[in-house]
């Protein structure tokens, strides 16, 4: 068994309160780390080009109002 087969049958064995716990855990765990790397790539310039992108369909009047 690997350790993703033994986390699950840990996760399976959770009564309905435990698991809700670690669902809303894990939920905001998978947040923060997707937080993290957005950040990062930020950082590191890799959005650059979308950010690019949209400005230019914004200037050029292709985008809308929300």
């Amino acid at each position: 068994m690997n350790k993703i087969e033994a986390i699950e049958r840990e996760i399976e064995r959770l009564d309905d309160e435990s698991f809700a716990a670690f669902r809303d855990w894990f939920i905001e765990y998978e947040n923060s780390r997707w937080d993290r790397q957005i950040e990062a790539d930020a950082v590191s310039g890799k959005l650059d080009s979308l950010i690019d992108e949209a400005l230019a369909e914004y200037r050029a009047g292709k985008t809308k109002s929300l």
